[in-house]
């Protein structure tokens, strides 16, 4: 332990003394306006004519540095209060452009342009804001390697299609993004377009083939003049009601009629820094998750974060040298989905000073009677994050989790570090430390892990290697962790081709080879796949997987290799599918566990025969067969249709069932959905669960036809109130 200690305080010293470098390229000066554009799509405003047009898009998908098959135009522009962007996107077959109207986020299949937005030039972290040629909004916050896309920001846009292609305005108000506190204000942008029927993808600036998809190095430094620095005040008031029966002996009954009323405000020390507060917050989930096979399971599902108090500044929690590889088992150290029931919470995410960068949550959160029994009434959770950004994308950072209760506490901190090495390759590093108090217990655990991963990636070749060791007792109560006690090393190399064809649009050929010890046992598991990638027009692809792998479960050792085939697309601009298919060798996970063979399919049709109505079939399918006597153990399908209808950007309608012939159960839920601006919402909500039983004689027993058995409504309203 000691040793560890040691090592990670040298790696601190070394990487902070390291000095912190901003970006020495040329800047971009936006013309500022005092008569703002209308955001209707048309680019007939004053500022417009006057700005200078950026031209010069170039490829990167599928290739780097090809001219984009059609041109673009971008224009940027501001006053004090807001960011002003605007595209010409020329296209010569504009009834070919694919668009639709539907809800925020949902708009990746589609033609689409965006802005990348590093609002502090610091290379750590970028806003991403896409648009397609209807106007339908998603964004994102891109951090660490990882782009979150459940980030919702408040801001304005407006696309329109015509003879020539289409246009797009967008007006980001500076109370929507965190910015530096500092005159004058600068901030770095990439400005890129998607055409989806041709696989193309291009951006302005171009990227440089040999620093690949390093987007945050890689960006066209703005300079601003002017700007109000506010003291942002946001106040999000919400009520909700819901009512919920449940069957009691074949009918349904009451359970439970609830009102309640949240409040959650938003308050901006600066520009950029930023506290969040919220009471009784309301975390209830507008629309149920999809249904995932969960029975022969080692460890427990993944759900991702979904609920609007935790999003902000999500992304500065990401951790180094963590979920690298699928033998990793070190997925996330902070997973806010632990904090299960929350009754308050404070949060402080921003900048202090320029390069420095703090995220922090405190939580309280009500346990369920199980386990308030045994530890009282709420676990409080404390999470600290601090990272200091070092030359390009490179970073040191540290990070503390305490999840606190009566009699019981799991703690971790450590540090984590990415340095890039050259243009072309990273370096990642971290190491942490668990400390836990089992119950009532007197004694206390400790446990570590440490990570270090290499990666390298240019338009040709990709190489990563990746190194980790977990111990036996190391524990992460506030994150995602699959596996303990494992020590594993794996390398991977892909080389790209780009063959001189419209059709055949990219090669891809991987390798990857990784060993794995498990330390309770001291055994040794495998884990090598090679993989065969191609990329067609329309966005399809196909990969075809071959693998040969083992796994040690309860002092065994199993194989788990197997064939893989999946790929998909856009077809037309009414058809998207998407099919895998995975068969193999399997371990039946139980206390007497054995060798078996499983089958894994799923599939996913979208059918949009207009603007505004979507149509999605989707299914998923396991099973497995045991090797002895080749009994089929289980086998588990779940067929899921939705149906939206998308009135306009603002309202959807949208109707979901979903079967689980394993479960014999039969979902059924409606949603009627209005959003203005992210928090300023309503939502209604109704749905049913219907099983394959009757009461009869005292007990409820199988049968053919379906039972109601649970049925909820829901209503929720909230406003966003501004100054």
């Amino acid at each position: 332990m000691g040793r560890i200690c040691r090592t990670l305080i040298s790696l601190a010293i070394l990487f902070t003394l390291s000095p912190w470098v901003a970006s020495a390229a040329e800047s971009l000066k936006p013309v500022r306006t005092d008569k703002p554009p209308v955001i209707d799509g048309k680019l007939d405003d004053p500022i417009w004519q006057t700005a200078a047009p950026l031209r010069g898009f170039k490829t990167y998908a599928p290739d780097y540095g090809k001219e984009m098959s059609e041109q673009t135009e971008a224009y940027v522009a501001y006053d004090s209060e807001n960011l002003y962007f605007a595209f010409r996107c020329y296209d010569r077959e504009p009834d070919k452009i694919k668009a639709a109207i539907t809800s925020r986020d949902n708009n990746r299949v589609d033609d689409w342009i965006c802005i990348n937005l590093d609002t502090f030039n610091d290379q750590q972290a970028l806003y991403a804001f896409y648009v397609n040629p209807l106007g339908i909004q998603g964004d994102s916050r891109f951090a660490g390697g990882n782009e979150d896309m459940s980030v919702d920001v408040v801001w304005y846009s407006a696309g329109r299609i015509d003879e020539s292609g289409y246009a797009i305005e967008m007006q980001v108000p500076l109370k929507s993004i965190r910015y530096s506190d500092r005159e004058p204000v600068e901030m770095a942008v990439v400005f890129e377009r998607r055409i989806s029927r041709r696989s193309e993808q291009g951006t302005y600036p171009p990227l440089s083939p040999e620093r690949g998809m390093a987007f945050l190095t890689q960006m066209m430094p703005m300079e601003f003049r002017g700007l109000t620095h506010y003291t942002l005040l946001e106040i999000l008031p919400a009520v909700t009601y819901s009512q919920r029966y449940k069957s009691d002996q074949g009918n349904l009954v009451i359970d439970e009629r609830k009102g309640d009323g949240s409040l959650t405000a938003k308050y901006g020390i600066t520009s950029d820094l930023i506290v969040d507060g919220t009471y009784n917050p309301d975390f209830s989930q507008v629309e149920a998750d999809a249904g995932q096979v969960d029975v022969n399971l080692r460890y427990d599902l993944f759900f991702p974060e979904k609920r609007p108090f935790f999003l902000e500044g999500r992304e500065n929690f990401t951790i180094a040298a963590t979920g690298g590889t699928e033998l990793d088992p070190i997925q996330s150290i902070v997973h806010t989905r632990t904090i299960v029931n929350p009754l308050t919470g404070v949060k402080l995410t921003g900048q202090v000073g320029k390069g420095h960068t703090v995220a922090s949550i405190y939580a309280i959160d009500e346990l369920p009677p199980d386990e308030s029994t045994l530890f009282g009434p709420y676990a409080h959770f404390l999470i600290f994050r601090y990272k200091r950004a070092l030359q390009e994308d490179s970073y040191v950072g540290g990070v503390y989790t305490g999840r606190e209760m009566k009699g019981h506490f799991n703690r971790i901190g450590g540090l984590d570090a990415m340095y890039r090495l050259t243009e072309s390759s990273t370096l990642e590093f971290d190491g942490l430390l668990s400390l836990t108090k089992e119950g009532t217990a007197s004694s206390q655990v400790g446990g570590h892990t440490l990570g270090l991963r290499y990666l390298y990636s240019t338009r040709d070749v990709d190489y990563g290697l990746n190194f980790k060791s977990v111990s036996e007792n190391f524990a992460a109560e506030a994150g995602y962790i699959t596996r303990t006690g494992v020590l594993y090393l794996s390398g991977l190399v892909q080389r790209k081709f780009y063959p001189p064809s419209d059709f055949l649009r990219r090669i891809q050929l991987e390798l990857f080879s990784g060993q794995l010890q498990d330390r309770f046992t001291k055994l040794w598991e495998t884990s090598n796949y090679v993989t065969l990638s191609n990329l067609f027009p329309g966005s399809l692809s196909l990969k075809v997987k071959y693998s040969y792998s083992t796994e040690i479960f309860l002092g065994n050792r199993f194989e788990t290799g197997g064939f893989q085939i999946s790929g998909g697309g856009l077809f037309t601009k009414q058809f998207y599918l998407s099919l895998s298919y995975w068969t193999g060798r399997a371990i039946y996970y139980s206390a007497d566990p054995y060798q078996g063979r499983s089958d894994l399919a799923a599939s996913s049709l979208i059918y949009q025969p207009s603007d505004q109505l979507s149509c999605e079939l989707s299914f998923v399918y396991s099973d497995f067969l045991r090797d002895a006597d080749g009994q089929r153990i289980y086998d588990y399908p779940i067929g899921r249709v939705k149906l939206t209808y998308q009135l306009n950007k603002y309202l959807f309608f949208r109707g979901i069932t979903e079967y689980n012939k394993f479960k014999r159960q039969l979902l059924t839920d409606f949603l009627a959905s209005f959003t203005y601006v992210p928090g300023t919402v309503v939502h209604f909500g109704y749905g049913s669960l219907y099983q394959r039983i009757k009461w009869e004689n005292g007990s409820y027993v199988d049968n053919d036809r379906f039972l109601e058995t649970q049925r909820g409504l829901f209503f929720k309203m909230s406003y966003l109130w501004r100054m």
